[in-house]
């Protein structure tokens, strides 16, 4: 089963063979990391707690967790525990930012509009991990029956490096 209709939940559904009766995709919730609702984040968690708890629960969670410490990851954080506390099998998938997609909050998306609208691009000294949909249909097939953790990154790459690759090319 599937939870959610975003470009998460959309990959997901493109490989049928995925979906099994015991598993949760847990692909709903709160995507924007600049989500300043505090509404969103309690509807994520209360659609989290109606899931059945004996069924295999895998959650895409955000690398992020690792190095922010904002009202986006600390949410991310609770929601990992409550997993950990209440799912006995479970499978917590933290990944980079995805190539693909409609969501305007995810950073490339966000830089293509900025680009398209001609207003000029922040481009951070820092780095992303980028995950494309072929990685993301690979690791989705590597999740064990057993709990555990997986951080996907994808390619390690600087803001500068993903405004090239993603945005440029779009002009």
């Amino acid at each position: 089963m599937i939870i959610g209709r975003g470009d998460i939940a959309s990959a997901i559904a493109d490989v049928p063979s995925l979906d099994c009766p015991d598993r949760i995709y847990f692909a709903s919730g709160v995507s924007n990391s600049q989500e300043s609702d505090g509404a969103a984040y309690e509807r994520e968690a209360a659609l989290l707690m109606q899931q059945d708890f004996t069924k295999h629960l895998i959650y895409f969670g955000s690398l992020s967790v690792f190095y922010a410490n904002t009202r986006y990851t600390q949410h991310k954080r609770t929601m990992e525990a409550l997993i950990r506390t209440h799912f006995l099998r479970h499978t917590i998938m933290r990944l980079g930012i995805i190539d693909w997609g409609t969501n305007p909050h995810t950073l490339i998306n966000y830089l293509r509009a900025e680009h398209k609208a001609g207003r000029p691009l922040r481009i951070d000294n820092t780095y992303r991990y980028v995950l494309t949909i072929g990685e993301f249909h690979h690791w989705l097939g590597l999740i064990p029956d057993w709990s555990c953790e997986m951080n996907i990154t994808g390619t390690r790459m600087t803001v500068h490096q993903i405004v090239s690759r993603y945005v440029l090319p779009q002009a």
